[in-house]
């Protein structure tokens, strides 16, 4: 498969965060001669030893493409770490959670037991926030590779992203419609029952109309009715609406896709990082995706050398081509290394102290990944990359 991959520079800092873990096949992948690449300031000592490492994320459930995908990228950034020459080792382990606050916060609370020292997690908005609160109480460091709500890192220095936040998402999409769909009158469906969802809303609808740009209709629904979207789109195309924007997650995403096929009302669907994953998902037609765009910061026929590594890798391991959240994960991993040894800890550090470490130096590493260059974090935990934009064409994403 062969995608080229447009990166949008957004007139903004974009930023955000994830993180997960799972399973897949035992085998370990080469290590990759491109990983990300750090900066740091000189370590406070001679960082080493075999730390412990957590990740929580749906391994099962609805939103299992998410979690599993988080864990095995986490999998394969582990395996070259344990596999090259860095005094740094990891230990890993990860817990289910199937995307529910309640039962995230009891698997966190079985990798504490275990000795989890370092966490890359959870996945999802929701039991990214559970957990945050325990983290923070704990003095457990944690970084979410796909957690995109501000409510996850806000009021706790603990906690950090690594992709882009929703306002920003919100902010980024309504940007590129205005700019580049002139004229564009636009419906936006939303779930109003979910954090990721509402948040990407008030700040796409807040930048549309400082941007001029006409939302035509608002359509909402709940985790209850998201198998039936028929009175959304038939409003939606009344009102004339030739754009319609997907704050979701790729599920009712590929329910919508679906009926409004069947309706013969085809306007541009324009989605956000939770619809990657609608063209590996199980009996969907990816025909119907034709022509959806979306934000993405990964894409796997990306032509550098250290996307084709990993991809090559994920490939190899699972027998599957990776999607952003193995990327943010990947990334996720290397990043908590780079804070490991910018602060000098060791192995025989207790998770509190470990914490207190990396936080005095989050905001001062780089990190050059997958799904970003020149990361950085700021105080609130959010981090600062650009974001891309890609249409789906004969199944992949390629250039709009």
């Amino acid at each position: 498969m062969k995608k080229k991959l447009f990166a949008l520079m957004m007139a903004m800092t974009m930023t955000v965060s994830l993180a997960a873990c799972g399973g897949g096949k035992t085998e370990t992948p080469a290590p990759s001669t491109d990983a990300p690449a750090t900066e740091t300031p000189a370590a406070s000592g001679e960082a080493g030893g075999t730390f412990k490492l957590g990740t929580i994320g749906p391994l099962t459930g609805d939103a299992a493409i998410y979690g599993q995908a988080v864990a095995n990228g986490a999998k394969i950034a582990v395996d070259e770490i344990n596999a090259s020459g860095s005094a740094i080792k990891f230990e890993f382990q990860s817990q289910d959670d199937v995307a529910d606050g309640e039962t995230s916060v009891n698997a966190y609370n079985k990798l504490m037991d275990w000795g989890m020292q370092v966490m890359v997690g959870p996945t999802t908005t929701g039991a990214s926030i559970a957990v945050a609160d325990k983290v923070y109480a704990d003095r457990t460091i944690m970084l979410t590779p796909s957690a995109s709500s501000p409510d996850v890192t806000a009021g706790k220095d603990n906690v950090f992203q690594v992709c882009f936040t929703d306002p920003n998402q919100g902010t980024g999409s309504a940007d590129y419609i205005a700019d580049n769909m002139t004229g564009a009158k636009v419906a936006v469906i939303y779930r109003n029952d979910d954090a990721y969802s509402q948040g990407i809303r008030d700040t796409f609808v807040a930048e549309a109309a400082a941007k001029g740009l006409e939302v035509v209709y608002e359509g909402t629904f709940t985790a209850d009715t998201a198998t039936d979207f028929s009175v959304q789109l038939t409003a939606a195309q009344s009102a004339g609406a030739d754009t319609v924007f997907l704050p979701i997650y790729y599920q009712p995403a590929s329910v919508i896709l679906t009926q409004a096929a069947a309706m013969n009302y085809a306007p541009t669907f324009f989605g956000v990082d939770g619809m990657d994953g609608i063209l590996t998902m199980e009996g969907f037609d990816t025909s119907l995706a034709e022509g959806v765009m979306l934000l993405t910061p990964f894409s796997a026929d990306a032509s550098d050398e250290r996307t084709q590594n990993f991809v090559k890798a994920y490939q190899a391991a699972y027998g599957d081509i990776p999607n952003q959240f193995a990327a943010d994960a990947y990334d996720g991993v290397y990043i908590m290394k780079a804070a490991l040894e910018a602060a000098g800890c060791t192995a025989d550090m207790s998770s509190a102290d470990i914490c207190e470490a990396v936080v005095s130096v989050m905001t001062t590493i780089s990190v050059d990944g997958l799904t970003g260059q020149g990361m950085t974090w700021s105080a609130d935990g959010a981090v600062s990359k650009a974001p891309m934009a890609v249409v789906i064409k004969d199944g992949v994403y390629v250039t709009p």
